[in-house]
């Protein structure tokens, strides 16, 4: 029975966290919490605080063996973005938008 773990609004824009998502896809868990260690930024870090979310959601939730864990699927969604604005010459406005995304995970027990 999968597990998810959801993460909301993470300040992330989706781009770049489906970069990450798609490298620890199919992967075991503590094989991606390992892999996700060892690369730089703060998109590695909301990644591998989820997925320990999921992780632990499987094992304490639904009984499930923590070593046996695979990650099924791994996405991210567009979220709400900020809309905020930066003043430019001559009394003009310049548009920001900051970009977020709900990050998914989904774990699952798999055979040895």
């Amino acid at each position: 029975m999968p597990v998810k773990s959801v993460g909301k609004q993470v300040g992330i824009s989706p781009k770049r966290a489906r970069l990450v998502l798609r490298a620890i896809q199919g992967m075991r868990v503590a094989d991606a919490i390992e892999s996700l260690r060892f690369r730089p930024g703060p998109i590695a870090e909301h990644v591998s605080a989820i997925l320990r979310s999921a992780a632990a959601n499987a094992e304490n939730n639904n009984s499930m063996d923590p070593t046996r864990l695979k990650v099924v699927t791994a996405f991210a969604d567009q979220a709400v973005s900020l809309r905020r604005f930066r003043a430019r010459s001559r009394g003009r406005v310049g548009h920001v938008r900051r970009q977020a995304s709900h990050i998914t995970i989904v774990v699952d027990e798999h055979e040895k």
